[in-house]
């Protein structure tokens, strides 16, 4: 993240920082008051992460970025944190793989709760002297990291939900009142005309540095969908035979299809003739009007040829949306579920919808020099862009240019699928 995408933060916003810093820190470790000490230590696969590392790494984020450079005095709390919590910032230092992030039954859960107090108290103390002369990096670097844990809220989420999927158990994270059902509406088809269009941030504000510089370019006339793909649509894809069809399928996706004997989205299982999902509040029979989630980009790409349209470009989508999130359904709703579709369903929140772009920079782009320079730019290949946010994303955290991405097999994130058209 580049330090500079961030300088400009408005006074209002400056002097309630340390009140929103706080609210945030102390939501990440709430997430954990609904698991028993054994969860917050396995790793489900190699692509999440532990509770507990969660909560660590995002305290080693500022103790490193922010109270190391810039609070006077200022001595780790424990020497190995540095090794064990750092995730991939190399010009840091070097860091404990990955993969095994599960294996760290010490420090313990209570260990990183001290960790945790011992970093807020330091923080506060810090961000309560506006004198420092180093004021506006400190203002800079603790908005990136609120809003880097906000992230991580996330991923602990999500993490979670895949972990209590692999358990035959299938236990309850959080108990939650069945939707009534309902038909979604019908889509209406949303035509924008061809022409030059500016997307990116226009820099008033936080950003992350890959959502600059704001930029122009063409396109040609396109509709996009009024809601995203639901579940009963999805159905229909299914029941045709597609995850068996490898005329609708990239390639790769093709091949993955075959090796890891996808026959439906994840978390979804057939069980006497009935389709059912597992949920942050356990297995619920599938709502048809609910938005499909947790597909790879893959099959949103194939059930969009399956359906004779196509996935929007990220630039299509921008342009697509409203500025403001609107009614989405976020984290803050505590459904941790889609919701069922409006016909003019909301652009945010209830699932991230893959685009068709590729993850690579704008036009004009320079990452920041140093270790912050790492946070985005250099993940710029292989991966596909998302937008929207998604239900388990805070309100305040997503924007109209805001550009998550993830490898195109990976699914355990609430992903769905938003449909464009010529």
């Amino acid at each position: 993240m580049a330090t500079s995408a961030v300088s400009a933060v408005p006074k209002r916003m400056q002097a309630s920082l340390l009140n929103d810093l706080m609210h945030v820190r102390a939501t990440t470790a709430s997430l954990c008051d609904p698991l028993e000490p054994e969860d917050c230590v396995v790793q489900s696969a190699p692509e999440t992460s532990p509770a507990k590392w969660h909560l660590a790494h995002t305290t080693w984020f500022f103790e490193t970025f922010v109270l190391a450079p810039y609070c006077r005095g200022y001595k780790p709390f424990h020497d190995e944190f540095a090794f064990l919590f750092n995730s991939y910032y190399e010009s840091v230092g070097s860091f404990y793989p990955r993969k095994d992030r599960g294996l760290l039954t010490r420090p313990s859960f209570s260990a990183i709760l001290e960790y945790r107090q011992h970093v807020d108290a330091r923080l506060a103390e810090l961000l309560a002297d506006t004198a420092h002369r180093h004021r506006e990096d400190i203002t800079a670097r603790s908005m990136l990291g609120l809003h880097h844990e906000q992230q991580h809220q996330e991923l602990l989420l999500t993490d979670i939900k895949h972990l209590f999927w692999c358990n035959p158990l299938r236990p309850v994270y959080r108990e939650r009142a069945p939707e009534r059902m309902r038909s979604a509406d019908t889509v209406k088809w949303m035509k924008h005309p061809a022409g030059v269009y500016e997307t990116g941030h226009a820099g008033h504000g936080f950003s992350f540095d890959n959502e600059l510089p704001r930029h122009r370019s063409y396109l040609e006339e396109f509709s996009i969908a009024s809601r995203p793909v639901t579940n009963g649509e999805f159905l229909e894809f299914i029941r045709d035979g597609a995850y068996g069809k490898p005329t609708l399928w990239l390639s790769d996706g093709w091949q993955t299809v075959r090796k890891q004997g996808w026959t439906a989205p994840l978390y979804w299982e057939a069980k006497e003739g009935k389709w059912q999902q597992f949920t942050l509040s356990g297995m619920r029979d599938i709502h048809p009007a609910e938005p499909v989630c947790h597909v790879s980009y893959y099959e949103a790409d194939a059930y969009a040829r399956w359906a004779g349209k196509r996935l929007p470009t990220e630039t299509e989508w921008e342009v697509a949306a409203p500025d403001s999130t609107g009614e989405g359904n976020f984290f803050e709703e505590g459904h941790l579920h889609p919701r069922p579709c409006s016909q003019t369903a909301p652009f945010f929140g209830d699932t991230w919808e893959w685009t068709a772009s590729s993850y690579s920079a704008y036009p004009g782009y320079a990452p920041t020099a140093g270790a912050l320079g790492e946070y985005n730019g250099k993940f710029m290949a292989n991966q596909y862009v998302l937008r929207g946010g998604s239900c388990v994303t805070s309100r305040t955290h997503v924007r109209k240019t805001y550009r998550n991405f993830f490898y195109p097999h990976e699914r355990w994130q609430f992903k769905g699928v938003r449909l464009a058209d010529k």
